[in-house]
């Protein structure tokens, strides 16, 4: 695998049994990304691609095919290897914002760096003053906006310096102007950082900000585009 490789799938299908019928997620999926890139997943509902980015986050596993992240083979890990692949490779941004509401910003970043080794963390006050709330770390969730919080989820997943960090409909819960505050802030940490933003989304206006789109239907994909020179968040109307 090439070395400037960050994420690859090769002949990857996901299968779910519900009760006597089988249910075909993915199927025989095949996908790199290259580090820094910014990659975008459309389609409808039941297309796919949140199970996709589950298993690339080893939430879940393949029922055949291989999946490297971060140099690895996640396929082949097991369930205690798989939750230190979690803790220290990947990060997690959901469309829920998922802070424990007792905590304060700062402990909310501090809590998820108890579970990395030293040597990987970041400070959490720096992380919330690379996302903009250096000033509101001792504020509770309560005390803070839609955006505010969801900053706090992306200060949370970067404090460990992931290579890849997972999106699943990130703005999903804000209105326009800050989802596209997000989405200017994800894109400038992902060029500045050369970290892989995956996100899955339904909004297809937003895949005009990424440097890869793919495109997912009934489980597979139908087409990846790459865009040259991809459009500035502000510009975006949906």
């Amino acid at each position: 695998m090439d070395e400037n490789t960050t994420v690859l799938l090769e002949n990857v299908s996901k299968t779910y049994q519900m009760g006597e019928v089988e249910v075909k997620a993915l199927k025989d999926v095949d996908l790199t990304v290259t580090k820094g890139e910014f990659l975008v997943a459309l389609g409808p509902s039941g297309s796919g691609k949140t199970t996709m980015l589950n298993l690339i986050g080893g939430i879940d596993s393949p029922t055949s095919g291989k999946i490297v992240v971060g140099g690895h083979d996640i396929s082949t890990l097991s369930e205690k290897e798989l939750t230190g692949f979690r803790r220290e490779t990947v990060g997690f941004i959901f469309q829920f914002f998922n802070l424990i509401p007792t905590l304060t910003a700062k402990e909310n970043v501090e809590f998820a760096l108890d579970l990395v080794p030293k040597e990987k963390r970041g400070s959490a006050l720096e992380v919330l003053e690379q996302v903009g709330l250096g000033e509101r770390a001792d504020h509770f969730p309560s005390q803070l906006s839609g955006g505010e919080q969801q900053r706090v989820a992306i200060a949370r997943a970067l404090a460990k310096r992931p290579p890849v960090v997972l999106c699943d409909e990130p703005t999903g819960e804000l209105d326009y102007d800050t989802g596209i505050m997000i989405l200017r802030l994800m894109r400038d940490i992902s060029r500045q950082e050369q970290c892989n933003f995956l996100m899955v989304t339904h909004n297809s206006a937003i895949a005009k900000i990424a440097d890869k789109v793919v495109h997912l239907h009934s489980g597979e994909i139908s087409a990846i585009d790459v865009n040259e020179e991809p459009e500035d968040p502000e510009n975006l109307v949906w």
